[in-house]
């Protein structure tokens, strides 16, 4: 014990000691003009030189000549860079007197082309080349969420027709005994108040998740976090469902089953990223775990077993499947 305690107190005092400051223990590094304005760059925009990034847009046009020479028409020249070609920063430069942006950005192609471009004009037209931002760029898409929305509603309204006129099996009203469903929709919503809640209330930690992105929630910060902890616990989630699904359902049930639980999913992202952008959505959907939850147990919760045909029953009585009553 003496020594197990002897141990310890030398464990501490080395991990409490302290070199004093001034003698060679510490290392300021300094850089130049060019260096420092960089780093306030990538600090501001999230990207700084030798950053790649692939062109979305049809088209950008980069501009060969010095930038302030384009601000005062002069003659320049100009090429074309196509869709899906790779750009690499090369430089950056502030024209103060430039009204249209003062931030132009230098780009190298494929091709070993070199042009100007503003920056307002650049970043619309490109996604990094990362395949995590470029999923972010997709699904963030207008287009794309437009026709989501229009394609989700024909197929909800669609399935939940079916399945209440053949009384299928579907979350929240027709439950399998599971609670992974009612668990995955409500990880779905609170996944999508906290995207809604990062655009809202920090942006800035979103462009530079954007620009740098990671699937690894403990090299992340704060919400940010919390939202790829969520993003996981989505694929854990979901894969127990199926599970679940494929062990209590026939195929053509599991099939419909699945396809309408997807359904309400996706309406429950689109609803909640939406309307927490609007502040609506933090009471909503409190009131909605809080009625999901209620639902499963007092529906879908299965607790005892019929002494007669084993049948599973939510409540001690009459079973609805023999007619044997149960005490």
């Amino acid at each position: 014990m003496r020594i197990l305690l002897l141990l310890m107190l030398t464990m501490f005092l080395a991990a409490c000691y302290n070199q004093p400051v001034g003698k060679g223990t510490m290392h300021v590094r300094k850089y130049t003009t060019q260096q420092q304005d960089s780093i306030n760059f990538a600090v501001n925009h999230h990207y700084t030189n030798k950053y790649n990034f692939v062109v979305k847009a049809d088209s950008i046009v980069l501009y060969i000549q010095q930038p302030e020479e384009v601000v005062n028409g002069l003659p320049v020249d100009s090429f074309a860079v196509k869709k899906h070609k790779l750009l690499v920063v090369s430089d950056m430069m502030m024209v103060p007197q430039d009204s249209v942006d003062s931030v132009w950005i230098q780009l190298g192609t494929e091709n070993a082309q070199i042009g100007w471009i503003h920056e307002s004009r650049l970043l619309p037209s490109v996604v990094p080349d990362d395949p995590i931002s470029q999923f972010i760029s997709t699904f963030s898409d207008t287009h794309v969420l437009v026709t989501l929305v229009v394609v989700v509603v024909i197929f909800f309204l669609y399935f939940i027709r079916k399945i209440l006129h053949e009384k299928g099996p579907i979350v929240f009203f027709n439950d399998i005994d599971s609670f992974y469903p009612t668990l995955l929709c409500l990880t779905v919503a609170a996944a999508a108040s906290l995207y809604a809640s990062i655009q809202l209330f920090s942006p800035g930690s979103w462009q530079e998740f954007y620009f740098h992105p990671t699937l690894n929630p403990f090299s992340a910060h704060g919400i940010l976090r919390v939202f790829l902890i969520t993003v996981w616990a989505m694929l854990i989630i979901a894969i127990a469902v199926l599970d679940d699904v494929y062990h209590a359902l026939s195929f053509g049930d599991a099939l419909l089953y699945l396809c309408g639980l997807s359904a309400v999913c996706a309406v429950s992202y689109i609803l909640f990223s939406i309307s927490t952008l609007y502040l609506v959505g933090y009471p909503l959907l409190a009131f909605y775990i809080f009625w999901s939850v209620r639902q499963y147990y007092r529906h879908h919760r299965y607790v005892y077993y019929c002494g007669n045909c084993g049948a599973k029953l939510h409540r001690k009585g009459r079973c609805p499947h023999c007619g044997a009553y149960n005490d």
